[in-house]
Order: C-alpha cells, then structure tokens, then sequence
C-alpha cells in the first residue's frame, strides 16, 4: 500500500492536467511553447506516473486493468475480474 501522501499527490496531479487539458492542446495548436512553458509542471500529462486504482502502488501497473500485478493476481485467482481466468493445460 502507498503512502497517503503519494496518493493525494496522484489525484491532486490528475486533477491539474485535466484542467489544463484544453488550453495545453490549443496553445501546442498554434505553437506557442513559450506559453506552454509557463503553465504548472505538473499539468503535463507525460509527468504522470499512473498507479493502482486499488492500492496506489506505482510499480507493475497494468494499464488494460487499472492496477498492479499484485492486486491483478489477487483479485484474478477470486475471480473479480471478467474476463480473466487461471489457464491450465
């Protein structure tokens, strides 16, 4: 499980870049770096590092199932996600 704080910085980070998602795609649009340039660091979505819905781990993430290879395992093996069963031959 991550810290708190690692969360809330996650969210806090989602946040931003979907509020300047818009004004980001226009001013790269015309080409006006010098604007995108002062706009928040953290507003860039490339700086995102995506964790688990479940947990917040940042490592092993899955991005087809939202969560991490451990949480994947889990939940798998408990049969909570359609689609996915334990192979066998």
């Amino acid at each position: 499980m991550a810290k708190k704080s690692k969360q809330a910085k996650y969210e806090k980070q989602i946040a931003l870049v979907e509020q300047y998602a818009d004004l980001r795609r226009e001013l790269k649009a015309a080409g006006d770096y010098e604007g995108l340039s002062k706009l928040p660091i953290d507003s860039n979505p490339n700086r995102l590092k995506l964790r688990d819905n479940v947990d917040g781990r940042p490592r092993g993430y899955m991005r087809k199932f939202g969560m991490s290879r451990v949480n994947f395992r889990k939940y798998a093996h408990l049969g909570q996600i359609p689609g996915v069963h334990k192979a066998s031959w």
